[in-house]
């Protein structure tokens, strides 16, 4: 039964509203973002999207992967924002995190209730649904756990060195995340800063948690701060409101070991503030190790002079898992169930899984964890046909989206900045060359267009040209890991 407190004219809602009015808000948004949308996009992009909670004028949605996150946030953060404030006037931001496992990061903590004196003598009954725009806001629960030395994000405890499988895609980033925390431990720097980048699910955060592990096992009085961006644009803008900058950025100068993950999602004000504490903590000869999905010159919402101290340090890519590593991942997984809970997994099982869940390491984990269930639940043998039919979703059996050449050139030309006309132009400089190139390549890829075709609609290009582009970008990916990466990164883009 849905309650209010009269203050005024003014009904506040108790926390017992909140839950119930935000399932209605989150359904009134969607409805008006899919008349906004259309369905193909809302499926696309808003379909898998939740609410979490709404605090101080703040709404926090989550996702199922950073590459959402990331999308949603630089693509419809307005329009989300837009939406709510037909409700909620005073919404001010949209902050989209990753959801892992079906669970998004920690909850606030519902501050508890304060009575109000009500100016009316008898407040009247509750009406049916309680006005959106009083909301229960929650102040977020900043104090770290005691005794927890790794002040910031939770760490994972699973995310060890350990745990970790290294292979020819990974293996400078595992060589160097190591040689980085036993130099830290020794209270030595050596690469600094460290820049470690891939597409989403190849193991950055992983070896970002294993570090922070290795140096507080090291050494428990080193002064070690794991954050995710979004953690770290929580604690400055909450430091800025509470007038306490200054405490913050003292915080943050005094550590011997800074990890900041998911970088691409740093905005505002705080990447310029990163970007202070990162000059601070080179000068003191402080270690710090960043992850990101994309190289250093890619962080647009950094100064020239960030990406430049970035650049100038360690950079190092993780490229895509070939199948030797992949099988040693299921192995590894498959190993660890078998021990603890004694069961077989052939192996033409894992040969399965490793040639048919090519998408990244934490969908190798689900097939190994889906099969175990399965096994548990139904008390079948785990076999291929039973990996076939468990893991359907993982191994991409359904109707790949159908790209258009007209898809490619509007994301070839947000991702370059180069407008669509200039692609489709005569001009023949670098910044346009380039991009052009690509979106060539992209369209021999991933569409069923002839090359006199896809000629055609670059601007009335011969078939030649378009072959020439194709293996120009063939031949630049096998020298340039980072543009491999790229060009992966704009796949997925288009595909999903």
């Amino acid at each position: 039964m849905t309650s209010t407190i009269n203050k005024g004219d003014n009904p506040v809602m108790t926390t017992s509203d909140s839950s119930e009015a935000q399932r209605e808000l989150w359904t009134r948004v969607r409805a008006r973002i899919k008349t906004a949308v259309g369905v193909d996009v809302f499926t696309s992009w808003f379909a898998s999207l939740e609410l979490e909670e709404i605090v101080d004028d703040v709404v926090h949605l989550s996702a199922p992967t950073r590459f959402l996150c990331s999308w949603v946030q630089s693509n419809y953060a307005e329009r989300l924002l837009e939406a709510f404030r037909q409700d909620l006037a005073e919404t001010d931001r949209i902050q989209v995190t990753l959801r892992v496992n079906g669970q998004a990061r920690p909850r606030f903590t519902p501050a508890a209730a304060e009575p109000m004196a009500s100016d009316a003598p008898n407040p009247p009954a509750a009406p049916t649904q309680a006005p959106l725009a009083s909301m229960a806001r929650f102040p977020r629960d900043t104090a770290a756990a005691k005794g927890d030395a790794l002040s910031g994000s939770a760490i994972d405890a699973r995310m060890t060195f350990d745990s970790f499988v290294p292979g020819a895609a990974n293996e400078m980033a595992f060589g160097v995340a190591k040689q980085i925390a036993n130099a830290a431990a020794n209270n030595t720097v050596t690469f600094n800063p460290v820049y470690i980048h891939s597409t989403v699910g190849l193991g950055k955060s992983h070896l970002l948690n294993a570090i922070a592990h290795a140096v507080q096992q090291a050494d428990s009085t080193k002064n070690i701060v794991y954050l995710t961006a979004d953690h770290f644009m929580y604690h400055f803008i909450t430091a800025v409101q509470r007038q306490s900058a200054l405490g913050f950025k003292e915080w943050l100068r005094r550590v011997d070991l800074l990890l900041i993950d998911d970088m691409q999602f740093l905005q505002g004000k705080s990447a310029t503030e990163f970007g202070h504490t990162l000059g601070t903590l080179l000068t003191g000869a402080k270690q710090v190790v960043v992850a990101g999905d994309a190289p250093p010159r890619d962080l647009e919402m950094l100064d020239e002079r960030v990406r430049s101290r970035l650049s100038g340090g360690l950079v190092v890519p993780i490229s895509g898992f070939d199948l030797e590593l992949r099988r040693a991942i299921v192995q590894r997984r498959a190993d660890q169930s078998t021990a603890r809970y004694g069961m077989h997994f052939p192996a033409p099982v894992i040969d399965y899984i490793s040639r048919a869940v090519i998408s990244h390491g934490r969908d190798l984990d689900g097939a190994v964890n889906r099969l175990v269930a399965a096994n548990q639940l139904t008390g079948e043998l785990i076999t291929v046909p039973l990996a076939e039919k468990t893991l359907g979703d993982l191994i991409r059996n359904r109707e790949a989206r159908r790209v258009r050449i007209e898809d490619i050139l509007r994301i070839v030309s947000r991702h370059y900045k180069v407008p669509r006309n200039e692609l489709l132009s005569a001009r023949r400089s670098r910044d346009v060359v380039r991009p052009r190139q690509i979106a060539m390549f992209l369209a021999k890829a991933l569409t069923s267009r002839s090359l006199p075709e896809i000629g055609r609609r670059f601007g009335g290009r011969d078939h030649t040209t378009v072959l020439h582009s194709v293996r120009k970008v063939e031949s630049m990916i096998k020298d340039d890991v980072e543009l491999g990466q790229e060009i992966e990164l704009l796949k997925r883009m288009l595909e999903e």
